[in-house]
């Protein structure tokens, strides 16, 4: 399915509008209606030495690269790595990536492609599956990180968000949640960048 003409796809902070239509692994796991916003950012490093900051990623693991002091006002005890750890490496589709350290939030890897993409979806741990628009809850969320290698060494590293409500209200309730995180989601595409070609400079 090409989702480059849905009126909802956006082109957020550092992404063109060439990478708002990109389809991206895992965008068919929640379907149309939804709204889709695209974030990128370039960074001179190559895939395979971005991969390893990516796929730590949790609360419980490497942390999320952003604005750790802000997390915490909530009470989520994150910490972001500075290196990467062997352990955090194997991930696989099934996994759990926590929200939080008491592990009562997080998301399913529904997708995984090594040194190319990470596809996650908000958990319903309890029902043992991703959240769905029918649920009480009523919306899904999909949150998806890809690589692009560029040939020259450097990757765009695109962060993707689709999300669906079942009931309008739903929508209105959760709009202040996209401004927290779009700026959350420009610190960690910052922070990504930072991380990976620092490791490339000193490999």
């Amino acid at each position: 399915m090409q989702l480059s003409d849905h009126r909802h796809a956006r082109a957020g902070w550092g992404a063109t509008e060439a990478d708002a239509r990109r389809e991206l692994p895992g965008d068919g796991f929640v379907a149309e209606p939804a709204t889709q916003t695209t974030r990128a950012i370039t960074i001179d490093a190559p895939p395979e030495k971005i991969w390893p900051w990516i796929v730590q990623i949790g609360a419980d693991r490497g942390g999320f690269y952003s604005y750790d002091w802000l997390e915490n006002l909530f009470g989520l005890r994150i910490h972001t790595a500075d290196h990467i750890v062997d352990q955090w490496q194997n991930l696989k589709v099934g996994d759990v990536v926590y929200a939080i350290r008491n592990r009562t939030g997080g998301w399913y890897v529904v997708d995984l492609w090594p040194e190319e993409a990470l596809v996650l979806q908000v958990a319903d741990l309890k029902a043992g599956r991703p959240t769905r628009r029918d649920d009480p809850a009523g919306w899904e969320f999909l949150w998806t990180f890809a690589l692009r290698g560029l040939g020259d060494g450097r990757t765009r590293l695109l962060i993707r968000e689709r999300v669906a409500f079942g009931k309008p209200i739903m929508s209105r309730l959760m709009a202040p949640v996209g401004w927290v995180s779009a700026l959350m989601t420009r610190r960690m595409l910052l922070g990504i960048k930072r991380c990976a070609e620092q490791e490339e400079k000193t490999s």
